[in-house]
């Protein structure tokens, strides 16, 4: 029995320091989500999408309950040390399976050193002459929105990412019809706002089963990127931008220009003085301004602001310990991205 301990102790301790080490490592990362990851994830999204209920979502809750309850149906037969023990050994796994199943996605290069574009300086000016050019394509592409079948989200998205996919550096799908689950804990969830998440353990993605028409496809868009292993938040939003836009379905291309229009807004509103940000309200549709609005409302009445903020409070220390310093506001980064990329990158 010792034996056997010692055996897994030493596995274990193995597993953390490879763990350790592709983080710090220059070139791990990079060798994990190149080489590794790909084949990891084919595997466990296929054994996931056997299943057809979110078993990432059901693995968390029940390791959460039984971590809370393990002490009380141990404490007999077991000393606390014991105990103590028992669950660190269990979270010390959780922590490798994360990083090895998806994790070690984010000690990879980031966009700009995976596809040579180089950044562009963000300054007021060149986000001007962005903001009037995007302002233009989401006019011209509104459409009043409307339930689109998952099966034609799902088609064009995969077509999309692999007809950018050698261009932007990012895998092709691992499946033709990458399955989208539905969180197993929509209402709770849609108290903290989310929309959608990516399931690490199982390398499945899920969405929100309240989340609206106009935003469906570019959601759905969104997790896949995290599912080829995009850990930035950034990232998968101009993944998702560059797949749905190019769409020859106009609910589907609405949905990825409507998809950063929050992200624009809040930098003009910090770039732009009152005057210029007034005006560039006003040159959106009214139609799109009522639907911001009417969204607005929609969530705001699914909202709870302690659960929020706590949420909040906890994804933004996660971001920040997984590389990305500027956590939750790496979000509204996808401008930046944007505009790099239509300065320097050739038309597909």
């Amino acid at each position: 029995m010792k034996q056997r301990y010692k055996f897994r102790y030493f596995l274990l301790a193995v597993a953390l320091l490879m763990i350790i080490l592709a983080q710090m490592i220059p070139g791990w990362g990079e060798f994990y989500a190149r080489q590794l990851y790909p084949g990891i994830a084919s595997c466990l999204s296929a054994f996931s999408d056997l299943f057809s209920f979110a078993i990432g979502d059901l693995f968390i809750a029940l390791s959460l309950v039984g971590l809370v309850l393990y002490p009380f149906f141990r404490a007999r037969r077991k000393s606390w040390k014991s105990i103590v023990l028992s669950e660190g050994e269990y979270l010390a796994w959780i922590y490798v399976w994360f990083y090895a199943a998806w994790g070690l996605n984010y000690s990879q290069d980031n966009f700009y050193q995976r596809t040579g574009i180089p950044y562009v300086a963000y300054t007021p000016e060149t986000f001007q002459s962005f903001t009037r050019q995007y302002i233009d394509k989401l006019n011209a592409s509104y459409v009043p929105p409307s339930p689109i079948a998952e099966s034609l989200v799902c088609r064009e998205t995969v077509n999309g990412y692999r007809t950018i996919s050698t261009q932007l550096e990012i895998h092709r799908p691992f499946s033709d019809h990458p399955r989208a689950k539905t969180m197993l804990f929509t209402p709770l969830i849609s108290m903290v706002g989310v929309t959608g998440s990516m399931g690490p353990f199982f390398c499945e993605f899920t969405l929100n089963g309240d989340v609206l028409p106009a935003d469906y496809p570019a959601t759905y868009a969104h997790e896949l990127s995290h599912q080829l292993g995009i850990t930035s938040e950034a990232e998968a939003n101009f993944y998702a931008y560059q797949v749905c836009t190019r769409s020859p379905v106009t609910g589907i291309r609405f949905s990825g220009y409507w998809s950063i229009l929050p992200h624009v807004l809040n930098n003009a509103y910090r770039l732009m003085d009152k005057k210029e940000y007034e005006h560039l309200l006003g040159s959106i549709r009214p139609e799109i301004i009522q639907l911001l609005r009417d969204k607005q409302a929609y969530w705001q009445e699914k909202y709870s602001p302690l659960i929020g903020n706590i949420q909040d409070w906890i994804y933004d220390l996660y971001l920040k310990g997984n590389k990305i310093p500027s956590g939750r506001q790496n979000y509204s980064e996808v401008i930046g991205l944007l505009i790099s990329y239509e300065c320097h990158a050739k038309p597909a």
